[in-house]
């Protein structure tokens, strides 16, 4: 019996949230990633109920599971910056509220960016804003997904020990988990390529913050090199990672059953996602 991977890719909300499920069922996904809202903008009018209604009806029948969410690209819980601070901590709580009314795993975050006030300064903005969050939405499953960086500009995140740092100083750790991003940690400088490197680089995960502590999995490929610290996606094998990088990934037997997600380029008809999808299976051993 081969090893058996949970795949998926970011599906288009656009027409209603329950309209990514259908178009992940069509490409044969077992899991999708979607945003709940518009991406770009701050507010937006809460889901409507039929629709919320329509969404669970499709988790039902197609079988997708789990569903997560990607938050708004506006949100940064790192910022000095006090009124957008404020906006950040009202709006990711917004996420997770509209998350949990659909029954989505957890909202995938960008940890935040500290702007020119230090990497430690960053990290406990980060955990304070998070704290606030956790607050204004007691008593819900939907988890905060801290998502790893690729470590462009002053963002946080690019270290397995940022997102120790943000835990630890959480109330509710029990509340908080991981989306681990390919692209990134190789970006940020974690090797994938090879045997040796993958295990050294899960086992300063796992020291650092436990491999059970992932509950995602975004694969992107990588147009910039091992450390590049950019944060550019490409597809599976035609990046700097490798057919062998995502090898090693999916034949993982401690991330067997995580979702694993495609964020790659793609146009309409999606076959983008099914071509990734197939190498990704292509990779496992004993299929």
């Amino acid at each position: 019996m081969g090893a058996s991977i949970k795949l998926g890719a970011h599906m288009s909300a656009a027409g209603g949230v329950s309209k990514a499920l259908e178009r992940g069922q069509q490409i044969g996904c077992d899991t999708i990633q979607i945003f709940t809202k518009n991406q770009n903008r701050w507010q937006q009018k809460p889901t409507p109920e039929k629709e919320i209604k329509r969404f669970h009806e499709l988790l039902r029948s197609t079988g997708i599971a789990p569903v997560v969410s990607h938050a708004s690209y506006l949100i940064n819980l790192g910022s000095p910056k006090e009124e957008l601070w404020e906006k950040s901590i009202a709006a990711y709580a917004d996420e997770l509220l509209r998350a949990d009314q659909l029954s989505i795993l957890g909202v995938v975050l960008h940890p935040g960016s500290h702007v020119g006030s230090g990497e430690e300064a960053g990290l406990k903005r980060v955990a304070d804003g998070l704290n606030r969050v956790l607050e204004m939405t007691t008593g819900i499953k939907s988890l905060a997904l801290l998502e790893t960086t690729a470590g462009q500009g002053t963002n946080l995140g690019y270290a397995f020990w940022h997102l120790r740092r943000i835990i630890d100083n959480v109330t509710a750790p029990e509340r908080i988990a991981v989306c681990v991003d390919t692209c990134h940690i190789f970006a940020a400088g974690y090797e994938l390529r090879t045997a040796e490197g993958y295990t050294a680089t899960m086992e300063e995960f796992n020291r650092k913050l436990g491999i059970d502590l992932i509950k995602a999995i975004h694969m992107n490929d990588s147009i910039g090199d091992l450390g590049s610290r950019k944060d550019r996606h490409a597809h599976i094998g035609q990046g700097k990672i490798g057919l062998d990088g995502f090898r090693n990934v999916v034949n993982d037997p401690r991330l067997q059953g995580k979702p694993m997600i495609l964020e790659t380029p793609k146009s309409a008809d999606m076959h983008e996602d099914v071509d990734n999808m197939a190498v990704l299976r292509s990779l496992l051993a004993g299929g």
